[in-house]
């Protein structure tokens, strides 16, 4: 449990100072911008405005998507 929690807190301290973090054989864990937008709130159908955020993102390395096949 330790090491899954210190793996864990090393990616997000890792893409929070905006590095990718990688992980041979899983894959390669960043931070992605997502620009201001504006969007539409469902239930009212009012128009808001969306802020500029950053998003985790993570692309799975090719020995993980072929174990998955």
């Amino acid at each position: 449990e330790r090491a899954v929690e210190c793996v864990i807190e090393s990616i997000s301290t890792g893409i929070s100072s905006g590095d990718e973090v990688s992980i041979a054989g899983l894959g390669i864990f960043s931070a992605k911008a997502r620009p201001a937008r504006t969007g539409r709130n469902p239930r009212t159908g009012e128009t808001i405005k969306i802020a500029a955020t950053r998003t985790p993102k993570f692309r799975a390395a090719k020995a993980l998507k072929d174990a998955v096949k």
